[in-house]
């Protein structure tokens, strides 16, 4: 088998982020910037396709790089992410372990205060608990999701109207559509600290955009697993805005989703 890095990028240079990822694979880099062009070098031993573009939306880049992806394995990344050495060879071996999988979800050590999951065993994942997964923690096989049409929501994610989610969606669309996901504890790599580029507090906006997600994400369950994530979060989340306040914005956001 053959793995392919899918990278989201903003701004870089394809002369400096290989070197940063610390990539030891072939892969497809999509950097948003203000011009069109196209680079396609050796890295290492490995291919790496460097498409710069203007549109906007992690989204758009996301399915730019998985249209384009030809390997047997795609391994998704983000331009904060540095990988450890061997990152190639622990993901396709993961593979080769557990056969029946079409999709793995990986450990990405993230920054200090961005923790959000960590995979202490294997184990399945379901639509009730796809949702605290990064995108950078996704590996697929390529054909599998090319042959269900799976594509990442362009109204979710940095660049696009709503905040977060798209990574959410993707596991949901993917469980949904008949893909075997399952959690592994393996660790490839780690993510360097820096500003978040979509969050902005615990404010308005991301209380009414969590109720868009969650609309989508949740359906008619949408208002049991909102409570729940309020109350579950309330002491980190709800210090400037009440729970009570913060559930109302849920609501709008869902109320907005579904006209």
């Amino acid at each position: 088998m053959r793995l392919q890095l899918l990278v989201a990028a903003v701004n870089q240079s394809a002369d400096q982020l290989p070197q940063q990822m610390n990539i030891g694979s072939d892969a497809i880099i999509v950097n948003q910037t203000d011009h069109y062009a196209y680079q396609e070098f050796d890295f290492r031993g490995h291919q790496i396709r460097f498409f710069s573009m203007a549109e906007r939306g992690v989204g758009l880049s996301r399915n730019h790089s998985l249209l384009r992806a030809d390997a047997e394995i795609s391994l998704f990344a983000d331009e904060d992410i540095a990988y450890v050495d061997d990152y190639e060879k622990l993901v396709l071996e993961a593979f080769e372990t557990y056969p029946q999988a079409d999709m793995l979800l990986f450990n990405v050590q993230a920054a200090p205060g961005r923790e959000t999951y960590h995979i202490g065993e294997f184990g399945r994942v379901r639509s009730y608990n796809c949702g605290r997964y990064p995108t950078y923690s996704f590996a697929v096989r390529t054909k599998e999701v090319h042959k269900r049409n799976i594509t990442f929501s362009l109204l979710f994610g940095g660049g696009a109207k709503y905040s977060n989610g798209e990574d959410s969606l993707f596991v949901q669309e993917c469980i949904k559509k008949g893909m075997k996901v399952y959690k592994v504890p393996v660790s490839i790599g780690q993510e360097i600290e820096r500003p978040s580029t979509w969050f902005k507090g615990y404010n308005e906006k991301f209380f009414f955009d969590r109720g868009v997600l969650y609309w989508h994400l949740y359906g008619k369950l949408r208002h049991v697993m909102a409570l729940r994530f309020l109350l579950a979060h309330k002491g980190e989340m709800c210090q400037d805005i009440s729970v009570k306040k913060a559930y109302q914005l849920m609501k709008e956001g869902m109320k907005e989703a579904a006209n």
